[in-house]
């Protein structure tokens, strides 16, 4: 008896076992025959194996078609995807040979262009055999023309070798124009602060305002954008009373300004010259700088962290340096105490951040620059160099470079030095006889750090200070020009503005610009003109003489300037006098009485009988002695059963009594 085979179903999906099994049958003996390591449909990869020839593999795909046919009809579609894509190994090969070759020749063919040329031996056609591999396209050049070629192009070797010799030799001064182009200083516009000496110069991030500091305890505000062609700041102010400005700095933010002072206590300015912050003022009886919270002794110096815009950095010449927050000025934030080689204090006369704000450097008195680790605690020296400067003469500056590691010092000893911090040893270049009389004559890197300019005071038997830049790679001076007729203290070249701002001893300070190359500032304000305040125009009217004109007629003559007013001041429209009081209310105002209760009895009551001054109070109350005994009111009424019988005192009785009584005798002195 024959079994029935069995079907399976899934929906309309239906295969039977033994059309499956034959199928799986045939893949395996497929697969184990040609080699095939298939995966389930058309996922699987082929490969086939080495014995198997092409037409082999050519016979073959019937069984995979097959397979591919079943599985459309089982599935119902076609299948799951692309199949995998082969790659001809062999034919890949030998394209990046091929690639490879060509472009080594092209390589070589480049290199042979850009070889040098020889004098002896100058090859300048490209129609030699072994030159270049193209195809020669049209007549070949006849002989002659080739020969001049070959002579021109001997003749241009020679003169492009010498011409390279000369320029190696002129290199220098080409260097010298460069730099000498950069300096913004073709136009100039002074600035009148006063009549002493500015020795502070600041400048806003933004290049907005200037403010500007001198020895008189003034500090000057000014506005390019808001000035005209007459230059004049617009506020003035002394922020530390009688204490000379020492420095003035904006913040990172220009939202603020430090001021240094004479005094002890530093302030924080906003930029209307409003007080933000002031520092607390130390202990002078305590010895121990560290327990007092603030400096004891004059300010010299101080700056903004350049990257945190809450902190500030002071010296002073209790032989400290203190960090300041202006959130807190009521107590330092660090302090750094300066020391000479025997131990002892000295003073520090200049301060400043590094870029990057991780060193705290100072220069003292003593000729050394001595410099804390901003990241670590502020015990000892990071970085200490004994006689940078010559003992007993102030350092004034110290200015560090945008980019890299360079410093620059500038002293009273006349000298101006900069200095590597990788080999802090040696100062790596060092320019003498720069005469300065201020201990607050800077220095200061170009915004390119491709020069150091300083300003140079005026010697005895000299007339003129000059401002002179110096190239930082070989420090040859670069440009070197007249201020004016006094020292030369601040300079300050704005990055963003391409200025120059200059202050001098005579109270001027001059700004240095290029029309072409620099940017607002003081452009803004050259160019403007005042505006003329409008004044009123008084017209007279033409008066006409007529002596015998009837009076209704006749016209007023023009009296003074002093009776005109007077009879203005009694017109109350031209005097616009004030409203005169009311006794009771009209057109909605009110009465001073007010409309209260006891407004109202002041007024009826209290007002209405008012007595005199000069009128006798006893006659007063008699007149209505009459009045209260027939009508009573106020107290009568209360006392009719218990009141006695007033008598009163008559003034002509009391005559009489005079005339009959004896007089009695006075009692006699003892």
């Amino acid at each position: 008896m024959n079994k029935q085979k069995k079907v399976i179903t899934f929906g309309k999906i239906s295969a039977k076992l033994d059309s499956l099994t034959q199928t799986a049958t045939t893949e395996k003996i497929a697969s184990e025959e040609i080699g095939l390591i298939t995966g389930f449909g058309t996922f699987g990869k082929v490969i086939s194996k080495p014995s198997l020839t092409k037409n082999a593999c050519e016979d073959e795909p019937t069984e995979a078609d097959s397979e591919t046919k079943n599985m459309e009809s089982i599935m119902g579609f076609d299948g799951f995807g692309k199949k995998a894509k082969q790659f001809n190994v062999d034919e890949m090969v030998e394209k990046a040979a091929k690639t490879a070759r060509e472009s080594k020749a092209s390589v070589e063919a480049a290199a042979q262009k850009l070889q040098p040329l020889s004098l002896e031996n100058v090859n300048c056609t490209d129609t030699e055999a072994g030159s270049s591999d193209e195809e020669i396209i049209g007549p070949p050049v006849p002989k002659q023309i080739s020969e001049q070629e070959k002579n021109n192009c001997r003749n241009n070797a020679i003169n492009e070798k010498s011409a390279a010799d000369n320029s190696s030799g002129d290199s220098d001064g080409s260097d010298d124009e460069e730099l000498h182009s950069k300096i913004p200083a073709s136009h100039e516009v002074s600035l009148l602060h006063g009549t002493k000496a500015v020795v502070a110069i600041a400048t806003d991030p933004a290049g907005a305002r200037l403010a500007t500091g001198s020895v008189d305890y003034e500090v000057r505000f000014w506005d390019f954008a808001g000035m005209d062609a007459t230059l004049q700041s617009f506020r003035t102010l002394q922020p530390c009373e009688n204490h000379p400005i020492r420095a003035l700095q904006y913040s990172t933010t220009g939202d603020v300004i430090l001021v240094i002072s004479g005094a002890s206590q530093a302030k924080v300015l906003d930029r209307d010259g409003f007080e933000v912050a002031e520092c607390v003022k130390g202990d002078q009886y305590i010895a121990d700088m560290a327990r007092t919270k603030g400096h004891v002794a004059a300010l010299n110096s101080g700056c903004w962290h350049p990257r945190d815009r809450n902190e500030f950095l002071t010296c002073s010449q209790d032989s400290t340096c203190r960090l300041w927050d202006i959130e807190k000025p009521s107590h330092h934030k660090a302090l750094m105490k300066c020391r000479a080689q025997n131990g002892l204090k000295t003073e520090p006369t200049a301060c400043n951040y590094s870029r990057d704000g991780n060193l705290v450097a100072c220069a003292c008195v003593d000729g050394s620059i001595q410099m804390w680790d901003h990241r670590k605690m502020f015990v000892n020296t990071a970085m200490l160099l004994r006689n940078a400067h010559i003992s007993g003469n102030d350092t004034s500056c110290l200015a560090f470079s945008h980019v890299g590691s360079l410093m620059a010092t500038r002293s009273c000893d006349d000298t101006l030095k900069l200095w590597d911090l990788r080999a802090f040893k040696q100062p790596l270049h060092i320019a003498q006889d720069l005469f300065s009389r201020y201990s607050s004559t800077d220095c200061m890197f170009s915004p390119d750090d491709a020069m150091i300019l300083t300003g140079i005071s005026v010697k005895k038997g000299e007339t003129n200070g000059r401002l002179i830049f110096y190239d930082t790679k070989t420090f040859a001076l670069v440009d070197e020009f007249v201020v004016c007729d006094s020292h030369v203290i601040k300079a300050v070249w704005h990055p963003k503005l391409n200025q120059i701002f200059v202050g001098c001893g005579n109270g001027m300070v001059k700004v240095y610009y290029d029309n072409a190359r620099s940017l607002r500032g003081a452009k803004l304000c050259v160019v403007k003109t005042r505006r003329k305040v409008k004044q009123v125009e008084v017209v007279a009217g033409q008066q006409i003489l007529t002596p015998h004109a009837l009076p209704m007629f006749r016209q007023e003559k023009p009296k003074s300037v002093r009776k005109q007013l007077e009879r203005d001041r009694q017109d109350p429209v031209k005097s616009h006098r004030p409203d005169l009081p009311i006794s009771s209310g009209q057109g909605g105002r009110v009465a001073s009485s007010g409309g209260t209760l006891s407004s109202y009895v002041i007024r009826n009551l209290g007002l209405s009988k008012r007595v005199e001054d000069d009128q006798d109070p006893r006659e007063a109350i008699l007149r209505y002695a009459k009045e209260a005994a027939e009508n009573p009111y106020w107290i009568s009424p209360a006392y009719t059963k218990t009141q006695p019988e007033p008598i009163f005192h008559n003034s002509a009785d009391e005559e009489e009594d005079d005339e009959t009584q004896e007089p009695v005798s006075k009692k006699a002195k003892v």
